[in-house]
């Protein structure tokens, strides 16, 4: 076994458990077997108590403020203290920290201990609540009800129910086997997301949210990466050096990376690779098996078993759906994906697809991101039903799509990289603008259709050779109501995990 494994299952009515007639307070349940129907594969015990709503108030402010304990001195500094108020998103609350702290720390040494803290923020709860907003699901919580405030509470810090954003109350499978080791700042950082990566030098992982199984999942990066990554896109000095020399050098680095990876030498990379992501390539999936590839981009462009992403609501043209395995971002406007996600301070719409495709029905449209990280099976899919009318050739760089650089106020990414932007002609969604956006190590963008085919949604439209890279989808305004979690997660700065054929969203064009 490892890990999160699903060992068995049972349904247990909670009402029946705890209004039934008998003296014990414990009671074993047998656990169906989830390989089989019926079989039993062990017991669970389930146990219950009664307790005073003070004292589970107490209980859970205790719970919390020891998950604060940065240094786990057993007691809380000011600073600690603060970290967690500003979780908690009061803003009166967040005027009052000194006042609050002091009113805590009777013998004025600085510190406090836990019990203190927990007995100030029960007291608080019955007089102005300090907590507003749930740091894990991000929940406006209702000030009126107290009890239901901790129930809330608890239920998205131990089970992830409050929201559905969390599952086993853990950010991530490695922090599932840590348990209560991670801290709340954690908790505080995804409530507020700002560019989708955490703050600090020290960050080496994205949060995405996977829509399939309804958890965060991490997204792993080298930490050099990310230090040289901020050094350059998030810094005036690094962006200098962009137009020193540096946007030559990355042409230079891709192309040379590109024909190292077709030679048939780079072949003795995959097993490497496929252990690097070993859980997030699935080689059951994979059309050939792994000795059929010769060079290392053969196994990176790889094609998958037919009906390996079914396609949703596959005959009815007015449902798209999602074009690549990705981390997506949505939005109904380009404003919108300015104000969450992009901010360059010269995006634009026209910028993006250009003067030769761009148009005043696309200025308002609805924006989708599709980021595809190097794990990704490469091959991008057409979202929608309808006719190419052009493909047009954009020059430029060859900066990461990486949330660092995208979200650098010194670059523009989507506007000033390489792309390559089609136009499609629709019934339902009236003309779709599909953007292929090269990144650094991906010089190579691949189109498998030509101007005026006929693809129907969930067509193989093209591939990206050795790297990461992006698709971008604009809709023209009011054709499309684009699913609701996908604009909920991107509100929030917070991608969603998608596969090629889940449902985008559906047609509300007026005929």
């Amino acid at each position: 076994m490892s890990k999160n494994n699903l060992i068995g299952f049972c349904e247990i009515d909670l009402y029946d458990f705890l209004t039934r007639d008998s003296d014990s307070d414990i009671e074993d349940y047998g656990l169906l077997d989830p390989a089989s129907s019926g079989g039993i594969v062990g017991t669970i015990t389930v146990s219950c108590s009664i307790e005073d709503p003070m004292e589970t108030e107490m209980s859970f402010a205790r719970r919390i403020l020891s998950i604060v304990d940065y240094n786990e001195d057993g007691s809380l500094s000011f600073n600690e203290f603060s970290d967690l108020i500003d979780a908690f998103g009061n803003q009166l609350a967040a005027t009052k920290k000194e006042e609050l702290f002091k009113a805590a720390d009777e013998n004025g040494d600085g510190i406090v201990s836990l019990d203190e803290l927990a007995m100030l923020l029960a007291l608080q709860q019955e007089k102005d609540p300090l907590i507003n907003c749930c740091p894990v699901c991000g929940e406006i919580l209702q000030v009126s009800d107290r009890l239901n405030t901790v129930v809330h509470l608890t239920l998205c810090f131990d089970e992830g129910t409050g929201n559905q954003v969390m599952t086993g109350g853990f950010l991530t499978d490695k922090q599932a086997s840590k348990g209560w080791m991670f801290k709340i700042s954690e908790w505080a950082h995804f409530s507020s997301y700002e560019v989708g990566l955490r703050s600090g030098s020290s960050a080496s992982h994205i949060l995405v949210f996977d829509r399939r199984t309804k958890r965060l999942v991490e997204e792993i990066i080298d930490s050099k990466i990310i230090l040289s990554m901020r050094a350059i896109y998030q810094s005036k000095v690094g962006l200098g050096l962009m137009d020193k020399g540096a946007k030559e050098l990355l042409q230079s680095i891709s192309e040379k990376q590109g024909r190292k990876m077709e030679c048939t030498e780079s072949a003795k990379n995959i097993p490497d690779f496929i252990n690097m992501f070993k859980d997030q390539i699935n080689l059951s999936e994979i059309k050939y098996p792994l000795e059929h590839f010769k060079t290392f981009n053969e196994f990176f462009i790889r094609e998958l078993k037919p009906g390996a992403r079914p396609i949703t609501s596959i005959e009815c043209d007015d449902v798209a759906v999602c074009a690549a395995d990705s981390r997506l971002t949505a939005f109904e406007t380009a404003s919108d994906a300015m104000r969450f996600w992009i901010k360059g301070k010269k995006f634009s719409i026209q910028g993006l697809l250009g003067s030769e495709v761009s148009s005043s029905a696309f200025t308002d449209g609805s924006l989708v991101i599709f980021r595809l990280a190097p794990q990704d099976y490469h091959r991008f899919h057409v979202p929608v039903s309808g006719t190419i009318e052009k493909f047009v050739d954009i020059p430029g760089c060859l900066y990461t799509v990486n949330p660092i650089a995208v979200n650098s106020k010194y670059c523009n990414v989507f506007t000033e990289n390489k792309r390559v932007v089609s136009l499609i002609s629709t019934k339902e969604f009236g003309k779709v603008a599909f953007v292929a956006i090269g990144a650094t190590m991906v010089g190579s963008i691949t189109f498998s259709k030509k101007e005026g085919d006929y693809v129907k949604k969930g067509d193989e439209f093209g591939y990206f050779s050795f790297g990461g890279s992006t698709v971008i989808c604009v809709f023209e305004k009011d054709t499309i109501k684009i699913d609701e979690d996908l604009l909920e997660n991107s509100s929030r700065s917070l991608e969603t995990l998608v596969s090629v054929g889940m449902k985008l969203g559906v047609s509300i064009k007026k005929c």
